[in-house]
């Protein structure tokens, strides 16, 4: 019974020592650990302390830069402000000081736009154009132009007021028709136009040639006359103030005879039909009054009977004086209306065409709207020369036909009247000789009957 209870002690003393044993080494173990962790943390600590100190440091440094900046924000806050004040001052003294410059450099832009076409377009704009690029500087600028500009225009005008004034002998280089350059002899009528051996001359500055224009007018001058204008000389001229805009206009004004093709077909047969007519009254005309003066003639003479409707009338009277006064009145009568066909010949037709030319106007009239209507059918109307065709043909062949109408009714009229005189002179002397030849038979009658 003793030994076991020593063994149990000796047992639960060994397992104290074994525990005691392995706790202190736990302790150690705890204790080492705990050691390390601190000065793991103090290191820690450390770093933060420092980074601390250097985030505290920039944010000193950037909290002064600021300072700075605002400091000079400020400073240049002030001096715009100040500048902006001292601007508008400036400002308000150079209106001031300018007044109407403003005006005045309005008007002096103007006046050099004006000189600057005068040079392009008129033929005295290769003559001393030296300032050129001084009128163009002032047409191009924005501000005020300097007194070198203002001299330079002031000296271009001049010498351009002085070539419009003179009348100078000067050689161009000439195109003609067939493309060929030569350089000829020149009048230049101060800035209006160039006058060569033909007439006048269609300049290009730029290219610096001369042609002539397509058209001159009537009185056209020539060097030929000018020269003798040189040597006091006056002369009758005809002269194009607006520099070639009127001779333009003269070229492209049509002719009679681009007026007569406008008509077409139609236009070209009135034509025909009034030369006819004309022809056929011109003949009748000259007809009828050789026939009055041998009328006149044969009145004064009756005796001597003549080739003409009065002489017929009497020659009838003569072979019938043996019959009665009935028979003698028929057959007189019936050479009056043979002499009265002839003197009638054509008259007719005269009327005819003048009844038959309007008529054909019209047709042109139709033909030409016809035409219009067929061009607009195709190309719409937006381009009025498109039209110009058959409109130009309309009007041109009414006018022809209106035209052709008047005078062959007027010749009618007049020829119809010189025939209808030439009848009643007829007419008259038939009526005498019946009257005569009834006196001669109621003589006999008496005669007889006292017998």
């Amino acid at each position: 019974m003793t030994i076991k209870p020593l063994i149990l002690a000796i047992s639960v003393l060994s397992f104290s020592a074994n525990t005691s044993a392995a706790s202190s080494e736990l302790v150690q173990d705890t204790k080492q650990a705990s050691q390390i962790q601190k000065q793991h943390n103090t290191q820690r600590e450390a770093g933060f302390a420092l980074t601390e100190k250097e985030f505290k440091a920039q944010k000193n440094a950037l909290i002064a830069e600021r300072k700075k900046l605002q400091k000079e924000s400020d400073e240049l806050s002030s001096t715009f402000s100040k500048n902006e004040q001292s601007l508008a001052t400036l400002e308000q003294q150079l209106h001031l000081e300018t007044g109407s410059l403003g005006e005045l450099f309005g008007v002096v832009r103007q006046t050099a736009k004006d000189l600057n076409a005068e040079l392009k377009n008129s033929v005295t704009g290769s003559i001393n154009a030296n300032n050129a690029q001084v009128i163009n500087d002032i047409v191009e600028a924005k501000s005020l132009p300097s007194m070198t500009q203002l001299t330079g225009l002031w000296q271009t005008m001049t010498q351009q007021v002085q070539a419009s004034s003179a009348l100078e002998l000067m050689p161009v280089t000439l195109i003609n028709g067939a493309g060929h350059r030569s350089e000829i002899n020149t009048y230049r009528l101060g800035n209006m136009a160039l006058v060569g051996d033909e007439g006048f001359l269609r300049w290009d500055n730029k290219k610096s040639v001369a042609t002539y224009y397509s058209q001159q007018p009537d009185l056209a001058p020539s060097v030929a006359t000018l020269s003798d204008m040189q040597q006091q000389q006056v002369m009758m001229m005809s002269v194009d103030p607006s520099r070639g805009i009127m001779l333009e206009q003269l070229a492209n004004s049509p002719t009679l005879k681009d007026r007569l093709q406008a008509g077409g077909v139609v236009g070209q047969i009135i034509i025909v039909l009034l030369a006819i007519g004309l022809l056929i009254s011109l003949f009748n005309g000259v007809r009828l009054l050789v026939i009055r003066q041998q009328i006149r003639t044969q009145l004064k003479d009756p005796t001597n009977i003549g080739k003409n409707p009065l002489g017929r009338v009497l020659s009838v009277y003569d072979a019938e004086q043996n019959r009665s006064v009935e028979a003698l009145e028929l057959r007189l009568l019936e050479t009056i209306v043979d002499e009265q066909q002839g003197l009638e010949k054509g008259l007719s037709m005269l009327k005819l065409l003048a009844a038959l030319a309007p008529m054909l106007g019209l047709l042109g009239t139709v033909t030409g709207m016809i035409e219009t209507f067929q061009v607009i059918t195709q190309f719409g109307n937006g381009d009025p020369k498109v039209m110009a065709g058959g409109i130009s043909m309309a009007l041109v062949t009414t006018v022809l036909g209106l035209v052709a109408a008047m005078p062959l009714l007027l010749t009618h009229n007049i020829l119809s009247s010189q025939a209808e005189s030439i009848r009643t002179i007829l007419e008259k002397q038939g009526l005498s000789l019946v009257a005569e030849q009834a006196e001669k038979e109621t003589n006999k009658t008496p005669m007889g009957m006292a017998a």
